[in-house]
């Protein structure tokens, strides 16, 4: 799967995402991006997918002027994977589902329950 095509399916999965989810999701952007960065992974431990902001749980009545949140997926780590093009596109649905849970708040007991993990 190439980089384009990787991309299309981080598009379709948010284009799937259901109503209650998308009128939830504010100030939120999502990047495909080839690696994580060593801070993004100081172990190197080959992260599929990283949620960097404030998420809508502890946001408080003052927050106002932020940049946006920034949900990155990484391209290369999922191709490392080795994995069929079926199961590759079940593990990039996987770790979109992740990283938007935890941009709104939600915790892994009610992850497995959407059956998002």
């Amino acid at each position: 799967m190439n980089r384009r095509e990787f991309s299309g399916v981080v598009d379709a999965v948010l284009a799937e995402l259901p109503e209650w989810v998308v009128e939830r999701i504010d100030n939120l952007v999502v990047v495909v991006e080839d690696r994580p960065t060593h801070d993004q992974d100081p172990e190197g431990q080959g992260l599929l997918g990283i949620y960097d902001g404030v998420s809508l749980a502890d946001r408080g009545i003052d927050y106002f002027g932020y940049t946006p949140d920034q949900i990155s997926i990484f391209y290369q780590p999922h191709i490392e994977l080795g994995l069929s093009d079926a199961e590759l596109n079940d593990e990039i649905r996987v770790t979109v589902l992740h990283e938007v849970a935890h941009h709104l708040g939600i915790d892994d007991q009610r992850l497995h329950e959407l059956g998002w993990d």
